[in-house]
This record gives structure tokens, sequence and C-alpha cells, in this order.
């Protein structure tokens, strides 16, 4: 999966009704985790955690906690001796109304309400293999616009299908788009900064944002 695609997921998972049993496995998903992955650690094969959540080793602890136990929940989750040994990037905790989390390799922390955190969805690129260098890091907002420019323009062109056009766009057509519409972006806000501009090709855009020299 590349940035946008997974923005979308993510996003899709905040706009559903919360369920604590299914949110670590749903937010793996999100992430593009495979579903025979997913079977395992709901199996307990692979999920080694000593707090009732779930553990991917390498990767991230996740806990769901009750109402106003956030923040408690995310200090059991560092102080886990299973997050040690599992060598945990990542600590996520959540009730559904509030949602923290810490990357334990720099410390940088996120602190939101469960709704936004799509906002903060580049925080967890990672999880997916997609190094969060400065320069991407500077353009989360822009892919989530794209994401939702796409899926504004893919709802368009459905409604002119069913209203006698010929076809519905394609997978590849839309994923085109989003990377000509974050292309676009990205040279606007180059006008308007005294910075320099990184170069991107469709090609990278579409398999996730990859830097060029």
């Amino acid at each position: 999966m590349n940035a946008v695609e997974i923005e979308e997921a993510v996003s899709q998972l905040a706009d559903q009704p919360y369920n604590a049993e299914n949110f670590p496995y749903a937010f793996l998903e999100a992430f593009g985790n495979k579903e025979t992955t997913i079977k395992r650690l709901r199996a307990g094969t692979t999920n080694k955690s000593d707090l009732g959540g779930v553990l991917q080793t390498n990767n991230i602890h996740i806990a769901t906690s009750e109402t106003g136990q956030v923040t408690r929940t995310l200090t059991a989750l560092k102080d886990s001796p299973a997050t040690a040994r599992a060598k945990a990037k990542f600590i996520l905790a959540t009730d559904g109304v509030d949602l923290e989390a810490e990357d334990l390799t720099n410390g940088e922390t996120v602190a939101c309400a469960y709704r936004d955190f799509p906002d903060h969805f580049g925080f967890f690129l990672p999880l997916a293999g997609i190094a969060t260098v400065k320069q991407i890091s500077e353009n989360f907002f822009d892919i989530r616009g794209t994401s939702r420019l796409n899926r504004a323009l893919c709802r368009t062109l459905e409604g002119q299908l069913r209203m006698g056009h010929s076809r519905a766009p394609s997978r590849d057509e839309s994923l085109h788009g989003a990377a000509d519409l974050l292309l676009l972006r990205r040279g606007h806000r180059y006008l308007q900064r005294d910075r320099p501009f990184h170069r991107y090709d469709r090609a990278d855009e579409r398999q996730g944002l990859v830097q060029h020299p």
C-alpha cells in the first residue's frame, strides 16, 4: 500500500463505530498487514501482549482502555516487558474517545481525539515500511487532501456512469489522478515557499512517495 491508500483506509476506520475488540486488528490492516498476519495475531500465535492487547513483534504494541484511562494504558505499554522483548517501535492506546501513541525510537508522541487520528496517519507510516523522512513528513496533509480529492473525483465519475456514460474509472486511473493532484499541490507549495523543490514522478507517487536525490 502507498501513502494515499493508507490514508483512505485509516479514514474509513475512524469513520466506523468504534469497536474496542476489533480496533487493533483493523488498525494494522489499514497499514497493509495481510489477512494471514491478522489471523495469526487473533489466534494468539504471534501476539505476545502481556496487557491483553495486540503486540506485533518489531512493530507495535496496541491496547484499548476503559474510558479516561488512555494515558495510564500508554504508560503501561511503555513499561511492559513484552514491549521491550518484542522490540516494538510504537505503542498506542485508545478508549474510542481519545488516542495516544509514542514512537519509541525517537520519543515523538501523538495525543488527539480518536476521530482525528487520521490527521496523524503519517506518524505511523513506518508500520507500512514507508520511511518518514522530513520531506515526506511535511506533506501528510497534502496526501490527505489528495486522497479526499481523488475519492471525490471517483464519486463524480461513477455518478456520470450511472447517468449513462461509458465506464467507471479503473484503479490505475484513480491512482494516476491522485498522483497528479499531489504533484500539483506540491508545485503550489513550492511557489509559495523559498525552499528547494524535491522532484517526484508519477510512478514514485504511486509506489509511496519515494524521494529522489
